[in-house]
């Protein structure tokens, strides 16, 4: 394509099309590539886009949806509906942390897995994660985002029945060092089924996540 070598033949390799990253991209740069993979037939997922891309990929690509919160761009194509897998919970402490979490969230969706979002649920306020322990046993990952101390996703790790991803945030003052407390605080949970990801990497805490989850067994996930 002159200016971008698109590989076409990621999906036959990796289980998944190539993803486009938004920053740096001229707008019809990456319309060309959605076009492109819609040609072959492959779903898109645009991450980290910004007003100009938007405006351009809704305005040249039928059926594409844009996610605000998340700052990204979703085509599906061919045959519709979700994989026969297992689900994944995307987690969030708190508010602050929601962006990361929807991008999380958007990039297993369009891996066509089964996602739930839980939404502000930190240990400020440990009675609200109670009542979705029994989800905990349902799912086939969990990704949990959060910044501050990030001991959240400890707390999970004591629960869950099944990988924790840990994606830390910049959120926080001064001591949080834009994350990286966070990320510390995760690499170096006691809780034994809990790893880590990049800062504010929602993108590859979700993908993570849905490659385990499009290889296992489908599991009940509550609405």
């Amino acid at each position: 394509m002159g200016d971008c070598d698109l590989d076409l033949l990621r999906e036959d390799r990796c289980g998944f099309p190539e993803v486009v990253y938004g920053p740096g991209k001229p707008p019809e740069l990456v319309v060309r590539i959605l076009e492109r993979q819609g040609e072959f037939g492959q779903d898109s997922l645009v991450t980290r886009v910004t007003q100009q891309q938007q405006d351009a990929v809704l305005a040249a690509i039928p059926g594409a949806i844009c996610n605000q919160v998340a700052r990204t761009i979703r085509v599906s194509r061919g045959i519709e509906g979700e994989r026969d897998c297992g689900a994944v919970l995307v987690v969030s402490a708190g508010s602050s942390d929601l962006a990361v979490a929807e991008e999380a969230a958007e990039t297993v969706r369009w891996m066509r897995v089964p996602v739930r979002l839980i939404q502000d649920v930190g240990v400020a306020g440990p009675h609200r994660l109670q009542q979705h322990i029994a989800e905990f046993r349902q799912v086939a990952a969990i990704v949990c985002v959060a910044g501050m101390e990030a001991a959240l996703p400890s707390v999970l790790g004591g629960y869950a029945a099944c990988p924790v991803i840990g994606v830390p945030t910049s959120v926080g003052y001064g001591a949080s060092l834009g994350g990286l407390t966070a990320m510390l605080s995760m690499l170096t949970s006691c809780a034994s089924g809990v790893v880590c990801v990049n800062i504010d990497a929602g993108f590859k805490g979700g993908y993570v996540a849905g490659m385990i989850a499009s290889r296992t067994a489908k599991a009940s996930l509550r609405a």
